[in-house]
């Protein structure tokens, strides 16, 4: 394990001195021979690292049992996340799939939503299961789902569980609270990946309540066994127009903190 941790800091500390220098990005790099962009392969797809951090974040995926992906909408933390657990179930190294997601956005609980529970927590998850369909055959992504193979596991019923031999994604982790967040990590068991996945500056969570995700990457900083990957506008493989808007958003909050900390 220690040695598993070293070698991480140590892309780490590659991939940032590569990073200082803007025009070395990862496909520059792969033509100069300098390195190979990681991947996440199955029978029905294949996908490689689009950036550097991505790159970072693949490999921790592979070598590290929690893994947190911060950063912003359009980086592929969540895509590549389940995409992972997708082939950690294809070749035999989980037995199953866990997907989970606070049920609190933007003010809606899933309580006055309609429908069984199922019915209820698929639209939050749905962002999850585009990668379960891109990665693995419809047939087989329903015949899972429906065998509880592939489980969708709303966080409010998590408690009491161990979840051993599993994948386990918890995805939009800012959305926690310290108490639903610290119960979720405890969940670990024998065998099981867990990768927890969020944008700290997209919290819907009700006025002076505390982010779950933001208080674990403090506590939790230095925990061996545990790697935190952070994605930039940078990242973003979506839509161009997607980067320009991460990055205009990130210039005005940056504004308003600084006119705040001057009032």
């Amino acid at each position: 394990l220690q040695r598993r941790q070293r070698q991480l800091v140590v892309d780490g500390a590659v991939r940032m001195a590569i990073a200082a220098d803007d025009q070395l990005t990862l496909p520059t790099l792969e033509r100069k021979g300098k390195m190979s962009a990681a991947q996440i392969a199955t029978r029905k797809k294949t996908i490689y690292a689009r950036s550097l951090n991505q790159d970072a974040y693949m490999r921790a995926l592979e070598r590290s049992e929690l893994v947190f992906g911060i950063g912003p909408a359009g980086t592929g933390k969540t895509y590549l996340a389940v995409a992972h657990a997708a082939m950690l179930l294809e070749r035999g190294m989980v037995e199953r799939i866990v997907l989970s997601r606070p049920a609190v956005e933007a003010g809606e609980r899933l309580g006055f939503l309609p429908g069984d529970m199922k019915e209820k927590v698929d639209p939050y998850l749905r962002p999850l299961y585009d990668a379960l369909y891109d990665m693995m055959p419809a047939d087989k992504v329903e015949r899972a789902i429906a065998a509880e193979v592939i489980e969708i596991a709303p966080l409010a019923f998590m408690r009491g569980r161990t979840l051993a031999h599993a994948a386990v994604i918890l995805d939009e982790a800012q959305n926690t609270t310290p108490m639903q967040m610290k119960m979720f990590l405890t969940r670990l068991g024998e065998n099981s990946r867990m990768i927890v996945t969020g944008d700290p500056t997209q919290i819907d969570l009700p006025p002076n309540t505390k982010s779950g995700l933001v208080e674990a990457l403090r506590i939790l900083d230095g925990v061996t066994g545990m790697v935190t990957v952070r994605f930039n506008e940078g990242d973003v493989v979506r839509h161009p127009l997607v980067a320009e808007i991460v990055k205009a958003y990130d210039r005005d909050g940056k504004l308003a903190r600084g006119l705040g900390a001057e009032s």
